[in-house]
């Protein structure tokens, strides 16, 4: 019998796997499993887009090309998809092992002085990046949509900035011009001020595509309002002048919810930017990306937020695979009682997991000690927990409401408005009506310092 028809599915992707645990340690993400199984299947790129819903230029430019490309760095030989089965064959043949499924070798991964403390965006190749597999690819399809509009949502420190940078960077791949903005960087006294914060987007817009700055020439500060300038100065000069698409990555956007002066007139501008691009070829060539950790609360018009438009993204803690998969970056070889301990105590926000095995893995501190003083003020959560306690007191009402929710061994009813803000602030998890602690590490903090 053919020793290729005898490689089964599940020792394909074992020795996928082991490859790419070795060589960049990851495992293989949900995405290349369904491209390499669908492969080993005998499926074109189109079949396997119609299985699972993805476009076949996607899977093939952006997920079949690179897989193929990995294995071709990692065996030493040029691998595609009509003979990744057989390069496979030799290489779990030459290196035989349990199953990985069992247990999973660990990485070779940086250690010590390498290791990457948690703090900003995870850096493009960085091991440390652990994908959220289909929102990653919607995220990646949707950019390249003409006039599309993605809308990222969760607590502070979940990912939304890593998220951005990744599509900002297939914006590039695709040869688009692609833009990138904070919003907390801009002083307050142009956030303040309408005119000034449009004048200082569209100048900062021009600077990274490095095309002259000409607000002057286009501000007609005589007739036109501020939203008018600046959507002239987008339409006639930014968008007119590049010859590819131009992606604008708003970031840390509810920096300017508490400016009404400012946040309405701006919001409803990018509203009607996306629907402009419905009609308009120029503005088709303008996609956005917007984050931010909260929503607004202001009456805003239905048909002029942007806030119910576009595609909208919510990201969510890191489930138990994916905290087993950062363990296995970390270089931790951690049991399944170990790492519930760790998902009992802090749940799976990504900055909490992340802080927990850089500790660990640099040898400051063992697994139990870490989990024995994470509520208090020598515990390594003592700066993220005292952020969200000034926040608390400078509302003594939500605090009041968070004391309730933590005291109480039940899910406790709120009223909307202080779910929506505790939820936001990430420290309590919904149901229905009511709430509950996001982690026993939030219940033991408030529970103390909340009296």
């Amino acid at each position: 019998m053919n020793s290729e028809l005898e490689f089964s599915w599940n020792q394909t992707k074992e020795s996928a796997d082991r490859i790419f645990a070795q060589n960049t340690g990851k495992y293989l993400s949900d995405l290349e499993t369904k491209v390499l199984q669908g492969s080993w299947e005998g499926k074109s790129y189109d079949e396997i887009a119609k299985t699972y819903g993805y476009s076949a230029e996607y899977l093939n430019k952006d997920v079949g090309n690179k897989l193929w490309h990995k294995l071709s760095e990692a065996l030493g030989e040029r691998i595609t998809k009509k003979n990744f089965k057989e390069a496979l064959r030799r290489a779990y043949e030459a290196e035989p092992s349990q199953s990985l499924s069992a247990n999973p070798p660990s990485p070779t991964l940086p250690t010590g002085a390498n290791l990457q403390f948690p703090e900003g965006s995870v850096a493009l190749d960085s091991p440390f990046y652990i994908e959220r597999s289909s929102i990653d690819s919607l995220c990646e399809e949707t950019v390249v949509k003409p006039g599309s509009l993605i809308r990222i949502k969760a607590p502070e420190m979940m990912g939304k900035t890593s998220l951005m940078n990744r599509i900002l960077a297939r914006a590039v791949r695709e040869n688009y011009h692609a833009v990138y903005l904070d919003l907390s960087a801009a002083d307050r006294g142009i956030l303040t001020n309408l005119d000034k914060f449009l004048r200082w987007m569209c100048l900062m817009v021009s600077r990274q595509l490095k095309l002259e700055n000409k607000l002057n020439e286009y501000w007609d500060t005589d007739i036109l309002g501020s939203n008018d300038n600046c959507t002239v100065y987008f339409e006639e000069y930014l968008l007119a002048e590049i010859a590819t698409p131009l992606v604008l990555g708003l970031d840390e956007v509810d920096r300017i919810f508490p400016y009404t002066e400012v946040v309405e007139d701006f919001l409803g501008m990018l509203r009607s930017w996306h629907e402009k691009a419905k009609i308009s070829d120029i503005w088709k060539n303008l996609r956005l990306v917007m984050a931010h950790s909260t929503e607004v609360y202001i009456p805003l018009d239905m048909n002029q937020s942007p806030f119910n438009a576009g595609v909208p993204v919510e990201l969510q803690e890191f489930d138990s695979q994916q905290i087993h998969d950062l363990a296995g970056v970390h270089g931790l070889d951690w049991g399944d009682g170990q790492l519930q301990e760790l998902i009992s105590a802090i749940g799976g926000h990504p900055y909490l997991v992340r802080l927990a095995m850089y500790e660990v893995s640099c040898g400051k501190i063992s697994l139990n000690q870490l989990l024995e003083n994470a509520a208090s003020e020598s515990g390594i959560y003592s700066n993220h927990l005292r952020k969200h306690l000034e926040i608390l007191q400078q509302n003594p009402e939500l605090a009041l409401a968070l004391k309730k929710v933590v005291n109480s061994a039940e899910p406790v009813e709120l009223d909307s408005m202080q779910i929506y803000k505790l939820h936001s602030m990430g420290i309590v998890r919904r149901q229905n009506n009511y709430v509950m602690p996001r982690c026993n590490l939030y219940r033991e903090y408030f529970c103390r310092v909340l009296g």
